[in-house]
């Protein structure tokens, strides 16, 4: 029997808690930062949490062996 592979854009860009939440990079920290003050920066350094319950079980779907 074959392995099922992962969708690797979807390996890339999310991944998951302890408690299984799926996770993501914040948006809008990487261009232009030398704009943006201290404190939006150092916030946008936390990972966000994908609310949609539906974009987190398709998520789950994408990412088989996690």
């Amino acid at each position: 029997m074959p392995k099922q592979k992962s969708h690797r854009g979807a390996a890339k860009r999310f991944f998951f808690s302890k408690n299984g939440k799926v996770q993501h990079k914040q948006m809008n920290a990487n261009h232009q930062v030398h704009l943006k003050t201290t404190k939006r920066t150092r916030h946008l350094r936390a990972d966000g949490v994908v609310d949609n319950a539906a974009e987190a079980r398709t998520i789950h779907k994408l990412l088989p062996y996690k």
